[in-house]
């Protein structure tokens, strides 16, 4: 199954991105293809989370020396998106084959997560990234912050 983002143009539907423009170059004429239309939620806001949480990775160090079985451990910005929403409080709780309690976090894709959902996340994100890692920020500083990196995009 692949997702493409389409947009509305007159009385055409468009590619919104060049994924979705491939993904129609590739199609053969006349092929059929079923879809689930859904309203996506606010594009530039998904890109002002992403704004976020990389700029908060960036400027996180975590404690030197880390090692697994002699190998040295480095930081993952998926890792590190995916704990940064479980402190946020959006995950799931599941359980693995030792019997432990796992958190998952949330998918964030835009058929998994809704516009009102999303807001709330970016929210709580924010709390959770100057609670955590940016503590000499103000919120208005982070949003000053990620506005100049989002006007660069």
């Amino acid at each position: 199954m692949t997702e493409i983002v389409l947009m509305k143009m007159a009385n055409i539907l468009v590619p919104h991105d060049e994924a979705a423009a491939d993904f129609i170059q590739k199609m053969k004429a006349g092929a059929l293809m079923h879809a689930d239309f859904k309203k996506v939620r606010n594009y530039q806001f998904h890109k002002k989370y992403f704004a976020l949480v990389t700029f908060a990775f960036d400027q996180w160090e975590p404690r030197g020396g880390l090692t697994y079985q002699g190998q040295p451990v480095a930081k993952n910005k998926e890792r590190f998106r995916k704990d940064i929403a479980i402190l946020a409080g959006f995950f799931e709780s599941t359980v693995n084959l030792k019997g432990e309690v796992r958190l998952e976090a949330k998918s964030i894709s835009f058929s998994q997560m809704d516009e009102i959902e999303f807001e709330a996340l970016y929210s709580t994100t924010i709390d959770v990234i100057l609670s955590r890692i940016l503590t000499k920020y103000t919120r208005q500083d982070l949003d000053n912050v990620i506005n100049q990196l989002l006007a660069f995009t």
